[in-house]
């Protein structure tokens, strides 16, 4: 509060103060373009400070809920969506938050870390600063190498070096640097009990559960299913593929391989990577991708080209997905043809998911009407009857994502009941697994046994099978993919 309170600006925390306006050039009245240029500036400039207002309500309104809270424990009640996600329903201070609601969180009950909970509080460390694509023992170095900023956070965390704001997740990052520092005040760190949630995080999930539905051995081990020796980044392994394809065309002379070889990070095509899984569009792919390049320091000659280089950036980048992945596109295709099947009928695509919750895809064409009064016509829509016409496109388009969601949530599911069952305190935002430093092993161990019970299960077959009881002959769906 006191950091937010003296200026804010770090960490992700907005300015105090708005970004100031530049004095108008002195042929505003005389110069159209001038005039012209200095209005688009001025209304940008408005939308930018109208944003930091923002964004400082939502900060002082979460710190002055977690200030009414302290020391005070209090429960996060969930609710299921329709494809058995959980969702906490308090909307303003979650583990679904940003990075300082998360860094406010901690567990009820505190627990000793014990020798190895020391060792994941380091790696935890290391994970949260942004050097989690290296062994856990060079994360541990990362962390010891550190040991004075570290100090120098916990002891002053406004008024020091500030190395901890540098982190990819700066206030979990602060968190961590004031509980591993107390522990290390013992004479025996181990003895420390503390309450901070450790994190396991999947590696692009949905892709290690296409991995897995169709057996494919080349796509696991980019997903981090098949043990290495460092862990994988598979959205540096797709950036590789497109980078090598840019440096190929920039050989051949392609005007935009040459603009753009050697310029090619995985920051550019992580969230289509992440998001091809769930369904995302071209169009949707190539605006994540234009707005990563527009963040590159790269000197582009107007919008148009900009937009030209997203394109061709999109293009490479699937086929790369294609290239990398073909075992998990032949699943997304069979799921999308048996959902092409359901839609042609008119009806919506219902499944029962691992743990049998019954799951029916809600989209439908909403109902419109027109109301006319003397000065206009108004149309309406209504999305909430119960006899509208399924939407089809929707119906077939969202049918694969929904259903690795629901793989998703049942892993989830699963681990969290076997967790219950062992004593094992957990949290979860989705993919991420949460618990005390002492018990990771236990929840590691935990997470993969049930990963690994949840697709030794002929998951598509039974699929098949449901929809021909449902929906029609055995003939109208075609079996699935072999498994690798």
């Amino acid at each position: 509060m006191a950091f937010c309170e003296a200026a804010g600006g770090l960490a992700d925390i907005p300015s105090r103060s708005d970004i100031p306006y530049p004095e108008p050039p002195k042929d505003i009245h005389t110069n159209p373009e001038s005039m012209k240029s200095f209005r688009r500036s001025e209304k940008k400039l408005n939308q930018l400070n109208a944003d930091l207002h923002s964004l400082r309500c939502y900060i002082f309104s979460k710190l002055d809920l977690a200030a009414t809270f302290i020391s005070v424990p209090f429960y996060l009640p969930h609710n299921l969506d329709f494809r058995g996600r959980a969702y906490p329903i308090p909307p303003h201070l979650n583990q679904l938050g940003s990075d300082m609601c998360r860094g406010l969180l901690l567990f009820e009950d505190s627990k000793p870390i014990g020798e190895k909970g020391l060792w994941w509080m380091k790696v935890h460390l290391a994970n949260l600063y942004g050097v989690d694509k290296v062994p856990f023992e060079d994360r541990v170095k990362f962390t010891e190498q550190h040991m004075t900023d570290i100090l120098d956070g916990a002891n002053k965390p406004m008024s020091g070096s500030l190395w901890w704001t540098k982190a990819d997740n700066p206030w979990q990052c602060l968190a961590t640097c004031f509980e591993l520092v107390e522990a290390l005040k013992l004479t025996d760190p181990t003895k420390y009990s503390t309450c901070l949630p450790v994190h396991q995080d999947g590696s692009c999930n949905g892709l290690q559960h296409y991995a897995a539905l169709g057996g494919d051995p080349e796509g696991g081990a980019k997903v981090n299913l098949i043990p290495s020796t460092a862990p994988q980044d598979v959205y540096s392994g797709i950036s590789s593929l497109v980078a090598k394809k840019v440096a190929e065309d920039a050989e051949n002379g392609v005007e935009m391989g040459i603009l753009l070889a050697g310029k090619i990070d995985r920051k550019i095509v992580k969230q289509t990577v992440m998001t091809s899984v769930y369904g995302v569009t071209y169009i949707g792919a190539r605006q994540q991708i234009y707005n990563a390049l527009a963040d590159k320091n790269i000197e582009w000659t107007g919008d148009d080209q900009l937009f030209a280089a997203s394109a061709y950036i999109t293009n490479h980048t699937f086929e790369s997905l294609n290239q990398m992945f073909l075992g998990a596109r032949n699943t997304m295709k069979w799921l999308a043809d048996c959902a092409r099947t359901i839609a042609k009928q008119k009806q919506p695509v219902a499944w029962v998911t691992p743990l049998g919750l019954p799951v029916v895809q809600p989209y439908v064409k909403a109902g419109q009407y027109t109301i006319k009064t003397v000065v206009q016509e108004v149309t309406m829509s209504d999305p909430s009857g119960d006899d509208l016409p399924v939407n089809t496109n929707k119906q077939r388009s969202a049918f694969p994502p929904n259903y690795v969601h629901s793989l998703d949530s049942s892993h989830m599911m699963l681990t969290s009941i076997e967790c219950q069952k062992r004593g094992i305190t957990y949290a979860s935002v989705h993919d991420s697994y949460w618990t005390h430093p002492s018990t990771v092993d236990d929840m590691s161990t935990i997470l993969r046994e049930q990963f690994v019970f949840l697709h030794n299960q002929p998951l598509l077959a039974r699929l098949r099978d449901w929809f021909q009881k449902r929906y029609g002959p055995e003939e109208a769906f075609p079996p699935p993919p072999e498994r690798g």
